[in-house]
């Protein structure tokens, strides 16, 4: 039975696509593995949904019957019911022949019962109704998933990329297109002709091209942030059906999502405060955006420079030495002069797209070999509501056991994870101890599920996840490097992971989960705490400096003449005093770091490049000039050479004074959360640099949540830099009063960005520095003192500012306990 709550029941091997209608009719695209024959299943299914009680479909009258032989289920009209077992709120599992017919009873006795018309079924609340997309209807009424017997490499996949003359769809037009084809072949696709008609004529040859490709996925980076909405909307100017799926017309559809495109922008943004941002769907093939896959990436990694395309392909190695590169507001200016330069820099886009998704999007193909949603879906999907959601409903629905509503909880308020900061400043010869999925460890050892989980669901699945990633692991390290085979563990193990870690994180939201449980979670921070507790302790015993710890691990330094024997010894030996399910791992040793706050820190590997972690030291907000700077100054503290850490300093402030440093170096993003009638308003009382820097350069209407470039110039000025479509490329600058510029202006406020430079950037090194060196590092270079400090003798400082000592870390009454709850000596 947990097997089947985890992977489903059903065996049909090599589905790739599932398309439901509200109406019982299901469409199931399948591929047999190792092979590119690809077979569509017509099938029925019988729409359900989920209810608290039948009083709204008692009008029904004798069209409403229990579930079996004399329920008449196959006549037209008829609403069978089933009661599920046990006290969950939701216990009425009703379906029909026909989807919208059943909502349509439902609302119809819903108005009658509240004496006001319901439009939506969603406007009964989640203690009411549970209703599913037909799809996952489908899926977790059938028990089928997606992939089964299909590695990853047997997806036919397309990636295509549109070039445009401008971001605006109203009135700038696509091209060119670069596409990629299932085999790896690229190609671009021109217009031949200006005007409508030669658009018109490019956008039915790229329909024609993929449904001739037949793919399964359809990839690009930004794919539903700006090539699918401009390639809709200049679709529909031109009358150009998109018959992109596999069963014709219609053509692109809408699904809601938490990240996509803003539907029904409007002047002053007032839909665009009301409409739901929505992604785009088609029929038999599934659309993933790779940028889902950087951002979740980024998320635990924090590794990458950026998430824009150029970026993170050359980060990951994607990126080839003749790379074509060509700043994204001058494409089609290039395009006019040199169209051979600017296919291959369209053909290089798609190529590393395909590149990205197959390096960074095995975890997604993982989980739909799991969950009950569309492969397209999980992309983007959250790991509590969209990945354990669905195979708890799932479960449920299998054991016949009747599911509880969302509840908002008790006010009972979710305690914080333990997070401590022993040292600030440089330290040397550090340490990682990887503690492996802490709070779900603890949720096994001690048993603690969600008290409203009768069937103990969750548990029993984050029982199978660990045992199973254990095996997809080894499995992984035994397979060839390169190989499918490999590719494909190392997929699925990493998928496991992202489940497992968010099963805490499903306990403790309160509301936002169905089995979200504070008090359940609460117990697990506080084993959690115990075991961090005695975690830093013993450390410290053991002759170690503790650095900063938390429930991910803990950094330390160790002295000068230890080994990485005695390093992994310590470990070790500490690993053996916690809770047998509680994993203590060696993670890693660095030449140095810089430990500034909680969570934020630099490292220095013995070989390789500097790592920063924290939005301190990366932020998609900051300058770039200021991290350019703090990289390389970071680099020169860790190293011990403090005069270097000066001479970086000085030759950024000179390099401002002397306006060396382009406009876009010191631009910020920022997100626009005003709409322009709101920001209007309250104007007179208070400028805010953003919308001025839109109003400057004639922007009159903007929507929320619209990111831009913006930049302090001279005279107190706004400047505002046009936005690349994926972020992929510098943008042109405009300048303070909004013309494009033929060439960088550089005219931004040289003497606010030195200051800032130094209270903001050159601050988060203060915690490495002795006060008098750092105020001499940080000297103004051209207001020399007559007393400045000499700094060949100035080196780094570490400042121990606490002790894992106090109750807080299991002493005296309290370390007793602990080790008696662990089952372990003290």
């Amino acid at each position: 039975m947990e097997e089947e709550w985890l992977w489903g029941w059903d065996p049909t091997p090599g589905i790739v696509s599932v398309w439901a209608e509200p109406d019982g009719r299901a469409f199931v695209w399948k591929r047999q593995p190792g092979t590119t024959v690809r077979l569509r299943e017509n099938a029925r299914y019988r729409p359900w949904l989920l209810l608290a009680s039948l009083q709204d479909l008692e009008h029904l009258g004798a069209g409403l019957l229990p579930e079996g032989p004399s329920a008449g289920a196959g006549a037209a009209g008829v609403v069978t019911f089933r009661e599920l077992e046990g006290p969950g709120a939701l216990r009425y599992l009703v379906s029909a022949e026909d989807g919208r017919a059943l909502g349509a009873a439902v609302l119809r006795g819903a108005s009658a019962r509240l004496g006001q018309r319901v439009g939506h079924l969603r406007d009964l609340g989640p203690q009411s109704v549970l209703v599913l997309p037909p799809e996952e209807q489908y899926l977790v009424a059938t028990g089928r998933t997606y992939f089964r017997d299909l590695v990853f490499d047997d997806l036919r996949r397309l990636q295509f990329d549109l070039e445009t003359t401008g971001l605006d769809p109203a009135k700038d037009r696509i091209f060119l297109v670069a596409l990629r084809d299932p085999e790896g072949r690229t190609e671009t696709l021109e217009v031949t002709a200006d005007g409508d008609a030669g658009e018109a004529d490019l956008l039915r040859r790229l329909v024609a091209r993929i449904r001739e490709a037949d793919p399964d996925v359809v990839e690009n980076h930004n794919l539903h942030g700006f090539d699918l909405p401009f390639l809709d909307q200049r679709a529909k100017r031109l009358n150009v059906p998109l018959a992109l799926g596999r069963a014709g017309l219609p053509g692109l559809r809408h699904r809601p999502s938490a990240r996509g495109a803003a539907l029904g922008r409007g002047p002053g943004g007032r839909e665009a405060d009301a409409m739901r941002r929505a992604r785009y769907t088609v029929p038999g093939r599934e659309f993933i955006d790779t940028l889902d896959a950087v951002r979740r990436h980024d998320f635990s990694a924090r590794d990458l420079p950026g998430h824009g395309l150029k970026a993170v392909a050359k980060h990951l190695g994607l990126a080839g030495p003749e790379r074509e590169l060509i700043p994204g507001a001058r494409v089609y200016e290039v395009f006019s002069k040199d169209p051979e330069r600017v296919r291959r820099y369209a053909c290089d886009d798609v190529k590393e797209a395909a590149g990205l998704a197959h390096l960074l999007g095995g975890a997604v193909f993982a989980l739909a070999r799991m969950a009950p949603r569309r492969y397209e879906r999980l992309a983007d999907a959250g790991p509590a509501t969209g990945v354990l959601d669905p195979l708890l409903v799932r479960a449920y629905l299998r054991a016949g056991a009747a599911l509880p509503a969302h509840e908002s909880g008790d006010g009972t308020s979710h305690s914080g994870a333990a997070l401590h900061l022993f040292a600030t400043g440089v330290a040397r010869h550090v340490v990682k101890a990887d503690v492996a999925s802490l709070y779900p460890s603890l949720m096994r050892q001690y048993r603690i599920g969600p008290k409203r989980d009768r069937l103990n669901a969750l548990l029993a699945l984050v029982d199978r996840l660990v045992d199973q990633r254990l095996d997809a692991k080894a499995k992984a390290k035994k397979a060839p490097p390169g190989s499918p085979e490999r590719h494909t563990h190392e997929a699925l193990s990493a998928a496991m992971k992202i489940v497992i870690n968010s099963a805490y994180g499903y306990l403790g939201a309160a509301g936002l989960t169905r089995f979200s449980d504070v008090h359940a979670a609460n117990e697990v921070t506080r084993h959690g705490r115990e075991v961090l507790g005695l975690l830093c302790r013993e450390l410290a015993a053991r002759g170690v400096t503790l650095l900063e710890a938390d429930t991910d691990g803990v950094y330390f330094s160790v002295p000068e003449t230890w080994t990485e024997v005695d390093e992994r010894r310590v470990v070790s030996e500490v690993a053996a005093l916690l809770p047998p399910r509680v994993r203590l791992e060696f993670d890693g040793r660095y030449a140095a770091m810089l430990s500034h706050e909680p969570k934020n820190y630099a490292l220095q590997p013995y070989a390789g490049p500097l790592l920063l972690r924290g939005v301190a030291f990366r932020s998609s907000r900051a300058e770039r000039y200021g991290e350019d700077f703090l990289r390389r100054a970071v680099q020169h503290l860790l190293d011990g050479d403090v005069s270097a850490v000066r001479d970086t300093y000085v030759d950024m402030v000179m390099a401002l004074r002397r306006r060396r440093v382009p406009t876009y170096e010191v631009t910020a993003q920022v997100r626009l959360t005003k709409a322009p009638a709101q920001y209007l308003s309250t104007r007179k009382q208070r400028r805010e640099l953003p919308y001025e820097a839109l109003l400057t350069n004639g922007r009159e209407h903007w929507s929320l949540g619209e990111r831009v470039r913006i930049y302090r110039a001279t005279g107190g000025r706004a400047g505002l830099l046009p936005q690349p479509e994926a972020e992929d490329a510098e943008p042109t600058p405009r300048t303070a009063h909004g013309a494009p510029a033929g060439e960088d202006p550089r005219d931004y406020d040289v003497e606010y960005y030195v200051r800032l430079l130094k209270d903001s950037f050159a601050a988060r090194l203060a915690r490495g520095l002795g006060a008098e060196d750092f105020a001499t590092v940080f000297a103004d270079p051209e207001q020399p003192s007559l007393f400045t400090a000499s700094l060949a003798d100035a080196r780094p400082v570490l400042n121990v500012v606490r002790q894992p000592t106090g109750p807080e870390f299991g002493e005296a009454t309290e370390h007793t306990e602990q080790n008696e709850d662990a089952d372990v000596a003290p």
